[in-house]
């Protein structure tokens, strides 16, 4: 069996579903297809959760209505029935008639997961038109998590017996990325964009001949089009440096998609579904190393710098209280550097999490940060290469290793 995911991007509109259909009937025979929420779903169902929460009724109407038409747009393009999404969004706008319930990350887990829900609803409705063999699979039902909302951990040998279980049916089966279920019965995610990790999941339980993505790219390339004007595709990446890339923030693959995959040498293909005949890139187990320099940008990024308020060294005792308090508050690093004195690190500025987690480590530390900043990673550097991307900039931190090199900037524009 196959396995293809197909992101929000490709099933944007009815244009794309009819698209997504045409690929699986021409391509697979026998193929399981995650899918993500469609468009800018999981955006507007974030709103929804933000507004359910604070109570903020004319944007969470707002929204709701933004939200339900936008479906119903395109299952009208689609023609046909669309019962279950329709009672899916039903579900959803009663759901938020009654008080919430839970931590925020709980109440954040069961709105937004309705996006690739609903999307998938649509999408197997439509395909079992064309395919009459597709069928629809409830992946809350498939992937068990612990209760880590947000961020659920898989439990790999509960979730392999229930996929092995439901998933025996040759031809196409339709399912969500994203989603999973904790053993009391509660949804969870598996992280923001984890619909390529589901995919690995589903792969690695079901010893799958392959992965492919489907993304609105020709495939793998040395650095994102928005910031470069002339980008190279990588046709073939090992393991290893499509795990790198993906760590340090690479957006076209989700950093956990690729350990799975390895661990049973499942190869992965990067395709376009604007060019379904391209070959893309493929990631194996390959010996050959990237030859091409590889860059990813990361904006709105914050430098926190940690003093001890006491004058000690930062050793393992002051160490283990700050990644404590990092982990409490859900907040990843993405570059660390220390001294003898100080202690750096550089996150994504959430605003939802990162004030909170100032105000914890202020309670032992003397903390100063910047905001405003870029996080720049150059894999198989050289010198020309640093330059070229240090042009307007200023550099506040430094980090290399033998083939990584770290920039952490602000704009001199």
């Amino acid at each position: 069996m196959r396995i293809f995911k197909f992101g929000g991007a490709s099933v944007k509109d009815a244009a794309g579903v009819r698209n997504l259909a045409d690929i699986v009937k021409a391509q697979a025979e026998d193929a399981l297809v995650v899918v993500s929420a469609m468009g800018k779903t999981t955006n507007a169902l974030e709103t929804i959760v933000q507004a359910y929460v604070r109570h903020d009724t004319q944007t969470l109407q707002a929204t709701l209505k933004t939200v339900s038409e936008y479906h119903q747009h395109i299952m009208d393009e689609l023609g046909g029935d669309f019962p279950a999404a329709n009672q899916t969004l039903n579900g959803l706008k009663a759901m938020v008639t009654q008080p919430a319930t839970g931590s925020y990350d709980e109440v954040y887990d069961q709105i937004v997961s309705l996006g690739e829900i609903i999307s998938t609803q649509i999408v197997a409705a439509y395909v079992q038109q064309r395919i009459h063999t597709a069928r629809w699979f409830d992946a809350r039902q498939l992937v068990r998590t612990d209760n880590t909302y947000r961020e659920g951990r898989v439990d790999w040998a509960k979730t392999g017996q229930l996929i092995e279980q439901a998933i025996g049916h040759k031809g196409i089966n339709i399912t969500q990325g994203f989603v999973g279920q904790s053993a009391d019965g509660h949804t969870t995610t598996l992280g923001r964009d984890g619909s390529d990790y589901s995919a690995a999941i589903f792969a690695y339980c079901l010893n799958a001949e392959s992965v492919t993505i489907w993304k609105d790219v020709p495939g793998v390339l040395n650095a994102d089009p928005r910031w470069f004007d002339e980008t190279i595709l990588l046709e073939k990446l090992t393991y290893q440096d499509a795990i790198e890339l993906a760590y340090y923030g690479a957006t076209v693959i989700h950093p956990k998609t690729i350990k799975p995959l390895q661990n049973k040498g499942i190869p992965l293909y990067v395709r376009s579904f604007l060019d379904p005949s391209a070959a893309g890139t493929v990631i194996g187990n390959f010996k050959q190393s990237l030859s091409t320099p590889s860059f990813i940008f990361k904006v709105n990024q914050v430098l926190i710098s940690l003093h001890p308020n006491d004058f000690s060294f930062i050793a393992e005792d002051n160490l283990s209280r700050i990644f404590g308090r990092f982990a409490l508050a859900g907040v990843k690093i993405n570059l660390m550097q220390n001294t003898a004195i100080s202690f750096s690190v550089v996150v994504d500025n959430n605003p939802d999490r990162v004030p909170a987690l100032l105000d914890q480590l202020k309670q032992d530390f003397r903390v100063n940060y910047n905001d405003g900043l870029e996080l720049i990673t150059i894999r198989y550097y050289d010198q020309r290469t640093i330059d070229r991307v240090l042009l307007n900039k200023k550099l506040l931190l430094e980090q290399k290793s033998r083939y990584t090199a770290q920039l952490v900037v602000r704009d001199l524009g």
